[in-house]
C-alpha cells in the first residue's frame, strides 16, 4: 500500500509521458516546459525560435535527466506540423500531452491610444485570431488524431483574463482567447463523449504576467509602472504580477491523475483579477 506522500507523488507524477508545448520559447512557455521536465515528462518544444528551443531543451535535459526535442514549426501551417509529427513518431511514437501555448499580439491589433474600434488593422487581427485561435486548434487536430484509437491524452490550452472581460485596447487578442473557451469547452464534451474519459481538455486563463510583448505596456524603461500597469495593479486584489513559475501547479495538476474527473474547465492563475468588482 502506497503511503500518503507516495499517493501523492503517483497522483502529480508525468514520469514517462511525452508532452509536447507549441511556443515552448516564450517567457511562460519556457517555464511551463520545465513544469513538465520536473514532474517527468520528456518534453517537446516547438516553435519558430529553433536555435533557442534546443537551448532550452539541452538546459532541461541537464537538470531532469529526461530526453527532449526541439522543432522548428508554424502553428497555423498544417504541412509544418505535419512535418513535426513525422520527427515526433520517430523519436517517442506517440505524444501523451499537448500544451498548446503558442499565441501573442500585435500592434495593429491593438487599439492604440487616440484611437477608436474604427482604426483596427484588420490584417493585423485576422493574423492574431489566426495565430492564438487556429493555432491551438490545428496542433490538436495533427498531434492529437491518434488518441481516437488510445483513447487517452491530455490537451491543455492556454486562454487569458483578457477573454472573461472587457479590457481596453486589446480586442483582437481577447476575442481570440474567447474563442479558446469555447473551443476547450466544446472539445471536451465532443472528446469525452464519443471516445471516454481517458481523453481530457482543459485551459489555463493567466492574469497580468509580465512577457516579452505587454512589457512596454505595463513598465516604463526605468521598471515603474506605466499608466495601464497601475490600473492592472489597483484591479487585482494580491497587488502584483504573476511570475511565470506560478502557472506550474496548475498545469501539472490539469496534466497529471489528480485532475482525472476534470475536463472543460478554465482555470484562472491571476491574483483575483476576474473575481475583483473594484469596490
Amino acid at each position: 500500500m502506497l503511503s500518503p506522500t507516495q499517493f501523492l507523488q503517483q497522483q502529480f507524477s508525468l514520469q514517462n509521458k511525452v508532452a509536447l508545448i507549441t511556443g515552448g520559447t516564450g517567457v511562460l512557455g519556457r517555464e511551463m516546459a520545465r513544469a513538465l521536465a520536473g514532474a517527468g515528462a520528456n518534453v517537446i518544444i516547438l516553435g519558430r525560435r529553433k536555435a533557442l528551443a534546443e537551448e532550452l531543451i539541452k538546459k532541461l535535459g541537464n537538470e531532469f535527466g529526461q530526453q527532449g526535442l526541439a522543432i522548428e514549426a508554424d502553428v497555423t501551417n498544417q504541412g509544418s506540423l505535419e512535418k513535426a509529427l513525422k520527427e515526433i513518431e520517430t523519436k517517442f511514437g506517440a505524444v501523451d500531452i499537448l500544451v498548446n501555448a503558442a499565441g501573442g499580439n500585435m500592434p495593429g491589433a491593438i487599439i492604440q491610444p487616440g484611437q477608436s474600434f474604427f482604426d483596427l488593422d484588420i490584417f493585423d487581427y485576422q493574423k492574431v485570431f489566426d495565430l492564438n485561435l487556429t493555432g491551438s486548434l490545428l496542433p490538436t487536430l495533427i498531434f492529437c488524431r491518434g488518441w481516437v484509437k488510445s483513447k487517452k491524452g491530455v490537451i491543455i490550452n492556454i486562454s487569458s483574463v483578457t477573454a472573461q472581460r472587457a479590457i481596453t485596447r486589446v480586442m483582437g487578442y481577447s476575442l481570440a482567447k474567447a474563442a479558446i473557451d469555447n473551443f476547450t469547452k466544446w472539445l471536451s464534451v465532443e472528446l469525452a463523449t464519443k471516445y471516454g474519459d481517458g481523453i481530457r481538455v482543459n485551459a489555463i486563463a493567466p492574469g497580468f504576467f509580465i512577457t516579452e510583448q505587454n512589457k512596454k505596456l505595463l513598465t516604463n524603461e526605468d521598471g515603474s509602472l506605466t499608466e495601464r500597469g497601475q490600473k492592472v495593479i489597483t484591479q487585482t486584489p494580491m497587488k502584483r504580477f504573476g511570475y511565470a513559475e506560478e502557472l506550474s501547479g496548475a498545469l501539472i495538476w490539469l496534466c497529471s491523475d489528480a485532475s482525472k474527473f476534470v475536463t472543460g474547465t478554465v482555470v484562472n492563475v491571476d491574483g483575483g483579477f476576474g473575481a475583483y468588482s473594484g469596490i
